[in-house]
């Protein structure tokens, strides 16, 4: 579910950020080292900025499903375009779910950044504002008053990050991991996924042990499970040493 993949997207940041940050080709730029995607300029606040935009890329496979989460978030123009992707990626859980579409949109967010702050900016609102709509910010119930609180929180976190100096030379790493996170988790349900896209062979788990979407288990036991590694996380990586 939503939720699911929004919170293993965090963690995946969380978790593979600061030692995917020492890898040469991301820090040998002064660009690089000036937007602070060194390991040891990894600061707090990007940190948290790119856990909340890794668990809105952890959606975007789900565009291809006009009735998830991501289609419903922005109104009509999610839902269109979930519509048109599900038609030209061949139906849900195809062409995005993929190795080939996280590796796509990761260098497509890295051009983003690296070329058109504008569009750069409008990425990273949009995946933010997915990411707590995800994890369900909002009034239960409400629809407009939802809206209205993630448009509110979304861009007072962008205010924040901007008002911190956030450099997103990293977003192309996070989209892709978010993307990728999503499709290792949708390979542990029943249906798995077609990871070597365009062939058609679906991955999932042996025995038929994968696990049921929405059942007891996701509900119960791996979101309670998953939040408290968030939080453990968020304590080893923040915690004043």
């Amino acid at each position: 579910m939503g939720h699911t993949h929004a919170m293993t997207g965090a963690i995946a940041w969380l978790a593979l950020a600061p030692p995917l940050a020492t890898l040469p080709l991301l820090n040998e730029s002064s660009r690089f080292i000036d937007t602070g995607i060194m390991a040891t300029a990894l600061t707090p606040p990007e940190l948290i900025a790119g856990a909340l935009i890794c668990a809105g890329a952890a959606m975007l496979p789900d565009l291809d499903h006009p009735s998830a989460t991501i289609a419903q978030t922005f109104g009509p123009v999610t839902w269109v375009l979930s519509k048109a992707v599900s038609w030209l990626s061949g139906g849900h859980r195809a062409a995005t779910h993929s190795l080939a579409f996280a590796v796509a949109l990761g260098f497509g967010a890295h051009w983003l950044a690296t070329t058109y702050p504008i569009g750069r900016d409008i990425m990273v609102v949009l995946l933010v504002g997915l990411a707590l709509r995800a994890i369900g910010i909002g009034i239960p119930g409400n629809k407009a008053g939802s809206a209205m609180v993630n448009a509110g929180l979304t861009a007072g976190l962008y205010a924040v990050f901007l008002s911190l100096g956030v450099g997103y030379a990293w977003l192309g790493l996070a989209v892709g991991v978010g993307c990728l996170v999503h499709v290792a988790g949708d390979c542990m349900t029943e249906r798995g996924c077609p990871v070597l896209w365009p062939l058609k062979a679906k991955w999932v788990l042996p025995w038929k042990i994968g696990i049921k979407t929405g059942k007891t288990f996701e509900q119960k036991i791996l979101a309670p499970v998953l939040s408290i590694a968030i939080v453990g996380l968020l304590f080893w990586r923040l915690a004043p040493v």
